[in-house]
């Protein structure tokens, strides 16, 4: 690589990890002892820990349709996360892909009067309506994942940093072969359609960029095992030679695994997206080509509960000197690879 290549890869790694940091410091709701405000940056609202039971507060909760490993990890994270904290009541609708049911799950909580409502939705833009309706009623609203079409529909939105898993995958793969100019490059994306697909297949284009490289060979998928089979069957076909692949989402990963094994294909590596724990299992044990993943964090609901929960009580987060909870929480997309999978498996979701 040329001395200019390498200072941009420099620059570039050193802004990712700068605003790691910022993301992780922000993604910290100060609910535990750790994170307790200091006695110079008492919480708003009052002086104690923000992990000390206030009062009880009634969350509504609404999400897709638990049809595949990370989505159900969302729901159950959020469940989690509500169990372990004593003066929250969180009410759970059935999850669902229909817009108008969804729709009418936000619009019960609003009758009801809960507190706050944290709805990860399956459309932003259908959703925003009834979101600010319940922004209007006093309710705040905890957008989580997939954004509303108006900002003002959510008092916080939290979310996973898709153009950072493509940036990050990107790197990971300068990192392994930016000393081989004319390396084939292929990529399985998600569906097409979606702005998270489109925003993860920039970040990775424009981190080859840094080194060189671009994408030679791309197909897309729609997130499940049996099209990440298909799609890699007919990527395979026509790619006779591959020295990297990076594949968007660790449950189509599985039908990707499959359709790798299947053609006896070996000569390139892998890295995956999400980070699931059978993703990170078969990275541990180099049991396939999957070297790495890249984290697309399944607790950013969870998360949410937490932040709804200081909206309520009108606390802020422990960590910050700022009194009020911020408006935008975009979580970090780190790479997990066999000297760090122990650290990020326990907290990994099942495929």
């Amino acid at each position: 690589m040329t001395s200019t290549t390498t200072s941009r890869q420099r620059r570039l790694t050193l802004t990712a990890a700068a605003l790691s940091a910022v993301a992780l410091l922000a993604g910290c709701t100060g609910n535990t002892p750790e994170a307790a405000p200091s006695a110079a940056a008492p919480a708003a609202g009052g002086g104690g820990s923000n992990d000390e039971p206030g009062d009880t507060v009634r969350i509504g909760f609404s999400a897709p349709a638990a049809d595949h490993g990370w989505m159900a990890a969302i729901t159950g994270g959020a469940r989690a996360q509500a169990e372990q904290l004593s003066d929250v009541d969180l009410v759970v609708a059935e999850g669902t892909n229909d817009v108008n049911t969804q729709i009418s799950q936000v619009e019960t909580f609003i009758n009801d009067k809960v507190d706050a409502i944290v709805l990860l939705p399956f459309d932003g833009a259908a959703l925003t309506p009834v979101a600010l309706q319940a922004m209007r009623a006093g309710i705040p609203v905890i957008n989580v994942d997939r954004e509303f079409s108006d900002p003002n529909a959510a008092r916080v939105t939290v979310l996973g940093d898709n153009y950072g898993m493509g940036v990050s995958a990107g790197s990971y793969v300068c990192s392994q072969l930016g000393d081989t100019p004319g390396a084939v490059v292929a990529e399985i994306a998600g569906i097409d359609s979606l702005p998270l697909t489109q925003d993860r297949s920039k970040g990775f284009s424009d981190a080859l960029s840094e080194c060189g490289l671009s994408v030679s060979n791309r197909v897309a998928a729609e997130f499940t095992v049996e099209s990440g089979e298909e799609a890699t069957a007919n990527l395979l076909q026509a790619a006779p030679k591959i020295d990297a692949i990076w594949n968007h989402d660790d449950d189509q990963g599985v039908g990707v695994l499959a359709a790798i094994a299947n053609a006896g294909r070996s000569e390139f590596f892998m890295v995956g997206g999400a980070g699931s724990a059978n993703a990170m299992r078969d990275i541990q044990s180099g049991a396939n080509s999957l070297a790495a993943t890249v984290v697309y964090p399944s607790t950013q609901a969870a998360d949410g509960i937490r932040l709804a929960r200081l909206l309520a009580q009108e606390k802020a987060l422990g960590d910050l000197v700022e009194v009020e909870v911020p408006r935008k929480i975009t979580l970090s997309a780190p790479v997990v690879t066999k000297d760090n999978v122990d650290q990020y498996l326990p907290t990994a979701f099942e495929s």
